[in-house]
C-alpha cells in the first residue's frame, strides 16, 4: 500500500519538518496513488502558515496506531497511562472506531494530527470503506486535536452542542501547552476542527445496519460530555466520564459527574470504552472503582468544609485514602480537590 504526503515546515530555512499524510489518496500501487494526486489536487490551505517543502509524493503506508478488536467491528487503541511528554508524543487517551456495511465512525482523534494520521493508518488496514463520522467525546485536546485529517477526507465533525466554542476558546492554550510538552515537531499541522453535527440531547449516526446513539450528557467531567453507544454489539464509548487505573480529571461538576454515572450505571450494556485505561471494562462492574472515587472525593470535602479548613490544607488531605487505587494520583487528585472545593463551598 502507498500512501501521499507533503513535507510541511514551520519554517523552509530553520525547521521543524515533518510529513504530514494527506488522507484519501492510498493506492495498492505507487503509480496509481500518482494518479490519484494528479486527478485530485490537495487542498493545502487547511496547513494554515505551514512552508511547502517540496510537492505532494507517494511513499509506502506509514506506522499505524495498534489498535485491539474489542468487540465484533469495534476497534480500540489503548492510549499509555502517562502525562502528555516529547518521548509517547501525546499517545495517552483511548481512541476508537466503528465498522459499518457502509462506513467507519472514528471515536476520539487524539492529542496531535499525527495521532489521527496513525490512527487513519490503522483504518485503513482492517477496511477501505469511508469514514464517514469523526466523533469527539469532550473538549479536552488528548481526545480532539487529531481530527484535522478525518475533516480533511469528508467526514462529519461529531460532538456535544457546547464543543466548538470550547474549543475555540482554549485552542491557543491547549496547542502551546502540548507544544511545550510533547515538542513543536510533533505537534506540527495539529489544528482544532469545527462540528458539523452538534448533539444537544440525542443523536444517531448509520452505518449501515449498524446504529450509533449519541448522548449528550449535562455538566459532570466536563460540559461537552457525550456517549456512544454500538447498539449492535452493546459498547459503549464513555470518553472520559469512565476512567480506569488513571485517576479521574474533574474539569466541570462533581456532583453532576456522580449523577451521570449513576444513570450510566443502569444502562443495558455488554463493555464499556473508558476515556483512558481498559481498552474494555465489564459493565457494571468497570464503573465501581470510579463511583467510589467520587463519592470519597466529595464526602472528604464537605468533611473539610464542614471543619472549616482552608482550601490549601484542605486539598492536602481529600480524597488521599484513593492513592493506592489509582497512577497519576500526586498529578491528578489535588486539582480534583480544588474544583470539589469551590463547587461544594457555596452550594
Amino acid at each position: 500500500m502507498f500512501e501521499a504526503v507533503i513535507a510541511l515546515c514551520m519554517s523552509l530555512t530553520e525547521g521543524p519538518c515533518r510529513d504530514h499524510l494527506l488522507p484519501g489518496y492510498e493506492a495498492q500501487t505507487q503509480a496509481a496513488c500518482i494518479a490519484a494526486l494528479g486527478a485530485k489536487t490537495p487542498d493545502l490551505d487547511v496547513f494554515g502558515e505551514l512552508q511547502q517543502q517540496g510537492a505532494a509524493r507517494c511513499e509506502p503506508i506509514g506506522s499505524a496506531l495498534a489498535v485491539t478488536e474489542v468487540a465484533p467491528g469495534v476497534f480500540v487503541h489503548m492510549g499509555a497511562i502517562e502525562e502528555p511528554d516529547a518521548t509517547n508524543l501525546g499517545d495517552v487517551t483511548n481512541l476508537g472506531f466503528v465498522i459499518g456495511k457502509t462506513g467507519v465512525a472514528v471515536i476520539d482523534t487524539g492529542s496531535a494530527r499525527w495521532m489521527g494520521e496513525a490512527l487513519w493508518r490503522a483504518i485503513r488496514a482492517q477496511t477501505d470503506k469511508p469514514v464517514t463520522h469523526a466523533i469527539i467525546t469532550h473538549m479536552h485536546p488528548d481526545h480532539a486535536l487529531g481530527a484535522g485529517p478525518f475533516a480533511e477526507a469528508g467526514a462529519q465533525i461529531v460532538g456535544h452542542a457546547n464543543l466548538s466554542r470550547a474549543l475555540s476558546d482554549r485552542q491557543a492554550n491547549y496547542l502551546e501547552s502540548l507544544d511545550r510538552l510533547v515538542g513543536v515537531g510533533a505537534m506540527l499541522g495539529t489544528r482544532t476542527v469545527s462540528v458539523d453535527m452538534a448533539i444537544e440531547t440525542m443523536g444517531e449516526i448509520d452505518l449501515g445496519d449498524r446504529v450509533l446513539r449519541l448522548r449528550a450528557w449535562p455538566m459532570a467531567h466536563t460540559g461537552t460530555d457525550v456517549t456512544v453507544m454500538d447498539a449492535t454489539t452493546g459498547t459503549l464509548f464513555a470518553g472520559d466520564l469512565i476512567f480506569h487505573r488513571h485517576t479521574p480529571a474533574l474539569d466541570g461538576k462533581l456532583t453532576g459527574w456522580r449523577a451521570v454515572l449513576a444513570e450510566l450505571e443502569a444502562l443495558d450494556v455488554q463493555r464499556v470504552v473508558p476515556g483512558h485505561g481498559g481498552p474494555a471494562l465489564e459493565w457494571p462492574e468497570g464503573v465501581q472503582d470510579m463511583s467510589r472515587y467520587l463519592q470519597v472525593l466529595e464526602t472528604d470535602t464537605r468533611a473539610a468544609i464542614d471543619a472549616g479548613q482552608r482550601l490549601g490544607e484542605a486539598v492536602e488531605v481529600i480524597a488521599e485514602s484513593e492513592a493506592p487505587h489509582w497512577q497519576l494520583f500526586d498529578a491528578y487528585n489535588p486539582r480534583n480537590a480544588t474544583v470539589a472545593f469551590t463547587e461544594l463551598e457555596w452550594e
